[in-house]
Protein backbone atom coordinates (compact mmCIF):
# COMPACT_ATOMS: atom_id res chain seq x y z
CA UNK A 1 0.00 0.00 0.00
CA UNK A 2 0.99 3.24 -1.35
CA UNK A 3 2.14 5.97 2.03
CA UNK A 4 -0.35 8.77 1.69
CA UNK A 5 -1.31 11.89 2.83
CA UNK A 6 -4.63 11.91 4.66
CA UNK A 7 -6.40 15.22 4.77
CA UNK A 8 -9.83 16.57 4.72
CA UNK A 9 -9.63 18.96 1.17
CA UNK A 10 -7.16 19.34 -1.94
CA UNK A 11 -7.49 22.36 -3.82
CA UNK A 12 -5.49 22.45 -7.47
CA UNK A 13 -5.84 24.54 -10.48
CA UNK A 14 -4.02 25.99 -13.38
CA UNK A 15 -2.81 22.19 -14.49
CA UNK A 16 -3.25 23.61 -17.88
CA UNK A 17 -3.58 19.94 -19.48
CA UNK A 18 -3.60 20.26 -23.62
CA UNK A 19 -0.17 22.29 -23.30
CA UNK A 20 3.44 21.03 -23.50
CA UNK A 21 4.16 23.00 -20.38
CA UNK A 22 1.74 21.23 -18.10
CA UNK A 23 3.23 19.00 -15.31
CA UNK A 24 1.19 16.40 -15.12
CA UNK A 25 3.10 13.50 -14.00
CA UNK A 26 3.78 15.80 -11.12
CA UNK A 27 0.16 16.17 -10.25
CA UNK A 28 -0.93 12.50 -10.67
CA UNK A 29 2.07 11.49 -8.79
CA UNK A 30 0.89 14.24 -5.74
CA UNK A 31 -2.81 12.78 -6.07
CA UNK A 32 -1.90 9.21 -6.05
CA UNK A 33 -0.45 9.32 -2.35
CA UNK A 34 -3.24 11.85 -1.13
CA UNK A 35 -6.58 10.58 0.55
CA UNK A 36 -8.82 13.41 0.50
CA UNK A 37 -12.36 13.90 1.45
CA UNK A 38 -12.63 16.63 -1.33
CA UNK A 39 -10.90 17.37 -4.21
CA UNK A 40 -11.89 21.44 -5.87
CA UNK A 41 -10.35 21.76 -9.38
CA UNK A 42 -10.17 25.36 -9.67
CA UNK A 43 -10.04 26.19 -13.17
CA UNK A 44 -7.73 25.93 -15.82
CA UNK A 45 -7.50 22.39 -15.48
CA UNK A 46 -8.00 21.67 -19.11
CA UNK A 47 -6.99 24.41 -21.34
CA UNK A 48 -9.24 25.04 -23.80
CA UNK A 49 -7.68 27.62 -25.53
CA UNK A 50 -4.71 25.89 -26.38
CA UNK A 51 -6.32 23.13 -27.76
CA UNK A 52 -8.09 24.95 -30.02
CA UNK A 53 -4.86 26.66 -31.44
CA UNK A 54 -2.04 24.14 -31.23
CA UNK A 55 -2.47 22.22 -28.28
CA UNK A 56 -1.35 18.70 -27.70
CA UNK A 57 -3.63 15.57 -25.38
CA UNK A 58 -0.62 13.47 -24.31
CA UNK A 59 -0.74 10.42 -22.17
CA UNK A 60 0.35 12.14 -19.32
CA UNK A 61 -2.67 14.43 -19.06
CA UNK A 62 -4.99 10.75 -19.98
CA UNK A 63 -3.20 9.73 -17.08
CA UNK A 64 -4.05 12.74 -15.03
CA UNK A 65 -8.18 12.58 -15.85
CA UNK A 66 -8.16 8.70 -15.01
CA UNK A 67 -6.65 10.16 -11.35
CA UNK A 68 -9.74 12.01 -11.09
CA UNK A 69 -11.97 9.63 -12.21
CA UNK A 70 -10.83 7.14 -9.81
CA UNK A 71 -10.72 8.95 -6.77
CA UNK A 72 -14.17 9.64 -7.67
CA UNK A 73 -15.46 5.65 -8.44
CA UNK A 74 -13.16 4.20 -5.99
CA UNK A 75 -12.00 6.27 -3.21
CA UNK A 76 -15.00 7.91 -2.09
CA UNK A 77 -13.94 11.31 -2.84
CA UNK A 78 -15.96 14.56 -4.16
CA UNK A 79 -14.99 16.66 -7.11
CA UNK A 80 -15.90 19.61 -7.18
CA UNK A 81 -14.71 21.02 -11.06
CA UNK A 82 -15.05 25.25 -10.95
CA UNK A 83 -15.06 26.93 -14.21
CA UNK A 84 -11.49 29.13 -15.37
CA UNK A 85 -11.14 31.30 -18.41
CA UNK A 86 -8.91 29.20 -20.27
CA UNK A 87 -11.65 26.08 -19.68
CA UNK A 88 -14.53 28.38 -20.55
CA UNK A 89 -15.65 25.90 -22.72
CA UNK A 90 -17.70 24.58 -19.61
CA UNK A 91 -19.80 27.86 -19.05
CA UNK A 92 -22.63 26.19 -21.03
CA UNK A 93 -22.98 23.10 -19.13
CA UNK A 94 -22.93 24.67 -15.46
CA UNK A 95 -24.21 23.70 -12.81
CA UNK A 96 -23.86 20.25 -13.30
CA UNK A 97 -23.91 17.22 -10.75
CA UNK A 98 -22.85 13.49 -11.66
CA UNK A 99 -23.00 11.63 -8.54
CA UNK A 100 -19.42 12.82 -6.70
CA UNK A 101 -18.79 15.29 -9.86
CA UNK A 102 -19.86 18.62 -9.65
CA UNK A 103 -19.00 21.00 -12.05
CA UNK A 104 -20.19 24.65 -10.71
CA UNK A 105 -18.59 28.70 -11.30
CA UNK A 106 -17.78 29.03 -7.28
CA UNK A 107 -18.53 26.66 -4.01
CA UNK A 108 -18.23 27.60 -0.47
CA UNK A 109 -16.01 25.65 1.41
CA UNK A 110 -17.17 25.43 4.87
CA UNK A 111 -13.97 24.26 7.26
CA UNK A 112 -13.24 24.38 10.89
CA UNK A 113 -11.83 27.30 10.54
CA UNK A 114 -14.46 28.76 8.62
CA UNK A 115 -16.56 29.91 5.58
CA UNK A 116 -14.04 29.75 2.64
CA UNK A 117 -14.93 31.21 -0.94
CA UNK A 118 -13.37 29.50 -3.86
CA UNK A 119 -13.66 30.10 -7.28
CA UNK A 120 -10.80 30.43 -10.45
CA UNK A 121 -10.50 34.41 -10.22
CA UNK A 122 -10.60 35.59 -13.95
CA UNK A 123 -13.41 37.86 -13.17
CA UNK A 124 -11.11 39.92 -11.58
CA UNK A 125 -9.04 40.17 -14.35
CA UNK A 126 -9.65 43.26 -16.20
CA UNK A 127 -7.85 41.90 -19.71
CA UNK A 128 -9.55 38.20 -19.26
CA UNK A 129 -13.45 39.31 -18.40
CA UNK A 130 -13.58 42.51 -21.12
CA UNK A 131 -10.57 42.51 -23.85
CA UNK A 132 -11.11 38.94 -24.87
CA UNK A 133 -8.58 38.94 -27.79
CA UNK A 134 -6.00 40.61 -25.57
CA UNK A 135 -5.91 38.27 -23.17
CA UNK A 136 -5.49 35.31 -25.92
CA UNK A 137 -2.72 37.26 -27.07
CA UNK A 138 -1.02 37.46 -23.49
CA UNK A 139 -1.62 33.76 -23.54
CA UNK A 140 0.32 33.50 -26.74
CA UNK A 141 3.27 35.59 -25.17
CA UNK A 142 3.16 33.48 -21.96
CA UNK A 143 3.41 29.75 -23.88
CA UNK A 144 6.80 31.79 -25.43
CA UNK A 145 8.57 32.78 -22.87
CA UNK A 146 7.78 29.24 -21.58
CA UNK A 147 9.33 27.55 -24.08
CA UNK A 148 12.15 29.96 -23.77
CA UNK A 149 12.30 29.37 -19.85
CA UNK A 150 12.22 25.22 -20.89
CA UNK A 151 15.45 25.80 -22.85
CA UNK A 152 17.11 28.13 -20.30
CA UNK A 153 16.67 25.75 -17.89
CA UNK A 154 18.12 22.64 -20.27
CA UNK A 155 21.54 24.72 -20.00
CA UNK A 156 20.48 25.26 -16.38
CA UNK A 157 20.72 21.54 -15.36
CA UNK A 158 23.91 21.03 -17.99
CA UNK A 159 25.75 23.03 -15.43
CA UNK A 160 23.94 21.43 -11.91
CA UNK A 161 21.61 24.91 -11.15
CA UNK A 162 18.37 24.55 -10.19
CA UNK A 163 15.29 25.27 -11.94
CA UNK A 164 14.68 29.41 -12.62
CA UNK A 165 11.53 30.72 -13.64
CA UNK A 166 11.83 33.70 -15.88
CA UNK A 167 7.74 34.59 -15.74
CA UNK A 168 8.24 34.61 -11.93
CA UNK A 169 11.06 37.11 -11.81
CA UNK A 170 9.10 38.98 -14.19
CA UNK A 171 6.29 39.42 -12.38
CA UNK A 172 8.26 40.25 -8.87
CA UNK A 173 10.25 42.90 -10.74
CA UNK A 174 8.24 44.25 -13.38
CA UNK A 175 6.33 47.40 -11.47
CA UNK A 176 2.83 47.12 -13.38
CA UNK A 177 2.39 43.29 -12.89
CA UNK A 178 3.27 43.42 -9.12
CA UNK A 179 0.71 46.29 -9.22
CA UNK A 180 -1.77 43.46 -11.16
CA UNK A 181 -0.93 40.69 -8.84
CA UNK A 182 -1.84 43.51 -5.35
CA UNK A 183 -4.81 44.68 -6.82
CA UNK A 184 -6.18 41.07 -7.70
CA UNK A 185 -5.51 39.85 -4.51
CA UNK A 186 -7.46 42.92 -2.68
CA UNK A 187 -10.26 42.69 -5.07
CA UNK A 188 -10.61 38.59 -4.40
CA UNK A 189 -10.43 38.88 -0.41
CA UNK A 190 -13.36 42.09 -0.89
CA UNK A 191 -15.48 39.82 -2.10
CA UNK A 192 -14.88 37.30 0.40
CA UNK A 193 -15.63 39.48 2.37
CA UNK A 194 -18.58 41.22 1.01
CA UNK A 195 -19.79 37.48 1.11
CA UNK A 196 -19.43 37.02 4.64
CA UNK A 197 -16.64 34.71 4.34
CA UNK A 198 -13.22 34.17 6.82
CA UNK A 199 -11.16 33.53 3.61
CA UNK A 200 -10.74 32.91 -0.33
CA UNK A 201 -9.31 30.56 -1.85
CA UNK A 202 -8.38 30.91 -5.77
CA UNK A 203 -5.97 30.47 -8.85
CA UNK A 204 -5.61 32.18 -12.12
CA UNK A 205 -2.48 34.16 -11.40
CA UNK A 206 -0.10 31.62 -11.22
CA UNK A 207 1.04 32.82 -7.83
CA UNK A 208 0.97 31.13 -4.84
CA UNK A 209 0.60 32.78 -1.16
CA UNK A 210 -1.00 31.99 1.88
CA UNK A 211 -1.63 35.37 3.35
CA UNK A 212 -3.86 37.77 5.45
CA UNK A 213 -5.54 41.01 3.91
CA UNK A 214 -7.96 43.10 5.72
CA UNK A 215 -8.55 40.38 8.18
CA UNK A 216 -9.24 38.00 5.56
CA UNK A 217 -7.72 34.56 4.80
CA UNK A 218 -6.30 35.05 1.13
CA UNK A 219 -5.08 31.59 -0.64
CA UNK A 220 -3.88 31.05 -3.88
CA UNK A 221 -3.14 27.29 -5.26
CA UNK A 222 -0.68 28.72 -7.31
CA UNK A 223 0.00 26.41 -10.58
CA UNK A 224 0.98 22.48 -12.26
CA UNK A 225 3.30 24.77 -14.92
CA UNK A 226 5.96 26.29 -12.93
CA UNK A 227 5.56 26.30 -9.32
CA UNK A 228 3.54 23.17 -8.51
CA UNK A 229 1.75 23.94 -5.60
CA UNK A 230 -1.08 23.01 -3.59
CA UNK A 231 -3.87 23.79 -0.83
CA UNK A 232 -4.63 21.33 1.86
CA UNK A 233 -6.91 21.59 4.60
CA UNK A 234 -6.28 19.41 6.89
CA UNK A 235 -9.03 17.72 9.27
CA UNK A 236 -8.60 19.91 12.11
CA UNK A 237 -9.51 22.74 9.75
CA UNK A 238 -6.37 24.27 9.29
CA UNK A 239 -4.60 24.66 5.92
CA UNK A 240 -1.63 24.58 4.38
CA UNK A 241 0.35 25.58 0.82
CA UNK A 242 2.28 22.12 -0.62
CA UNK A 243 5.30 22.44 -2.70
CA UNK A 244 5.79 19.72 -4.96
CA UNK A 245 9.22 19.72 -4.31
CA UNK A 246 9.06 19.42 -0.36
CA UNK A 247 5.96 16.82 -1.37
CA UNK A 248 8.52 14.81 -3.05
CA UNK A 249 10.55 14.50 -0.21
CA UNK A 250 7.95 12.45 1.87
CA UNK A 251 6.47 10.98 -1.15
CA UNK A 252 9.68 10.39 -3.54
CA UNK A 253 8.28 10.32 -7.04
CA UNK A 254 10.40 7.06 -8.95
CA UNK A 255 13.05 7.64 -11.14
CA UNK A 256 11.21 5.49 -14.23
CA UNK A 257 8.04 7.06 -13.19
CA UNK A 258 6.75 9.28 -16.31
CA UNK A 259 7.61 12.76 -16.75
CA UNK A 260 7.60 16.00 -18.06
CA UNK A 261 10.37 15.63 -20.20
CA UNK A 262 9.95 12.15 -21.09
CA UNK A 263 8.14 11.43 -24.96
CA UNK A 264 4.38 11.13 -25.09
CA UNK A 265 2.71 10.22 -27.69
CA UNK A 266 -0.38 12.71 -28.54
CA UNK A 267 -3.54 11.51 -28.78
CA UNK A 268 -6.99 12.70 -29.47
CA UNK A 269 -8.78 14.74 -26.96
CA UNK A 270 -12.16 13.51 -26.42
CA UNK A 271 -15.04 13.80 -28.83
CA UNK A 272 -17.35 15.35 -26.54
CA UNK A 273 -15.36 17.40 -24.65
CA UNK A 274 -13.57 18.77 -28.36
CA UNK A 275 -16.49 19.90 -29.84
CA UNK A 276 -17.57 21.97 -26.49
CA UNK A 277 -13.84 23.41 -27.15
CA UNK A 278 -14.79 24.15 -30.17
CA UNK A 279 -18.20 25.63 -30.29
CA UNK A 280 -16.67 28.36 -28.10
CA UNK A 281 -15.04 29.37 -30.69
CA UNK A 282 -17.79 30.28 -33.09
Amino acid sequence: MKPTLNVRTVILSDVHLGTPHSKADEVTHFLKHVRCERLLLNGDIIDGWRLRRDGRWTKSHTRFIRRVLTLVQKKDTDVVYLRGNHDDFLARLLPMQFDRLCLTEDYVLESASGRYLVLHGDVFDGVVKNMVFLAHLGDIGYALLLRLNRTYNWFRRLRGKEYFSLSAAIKARVKQAVSFVGKFEEQVAALAKERGCTGVICGHIHTAAYKQINGVHYLNSGDWVESLTAIVEHHDGRFELITFKDFTQQFPMAKDEPTDDSADETLAFPGAVQAAIMATAR
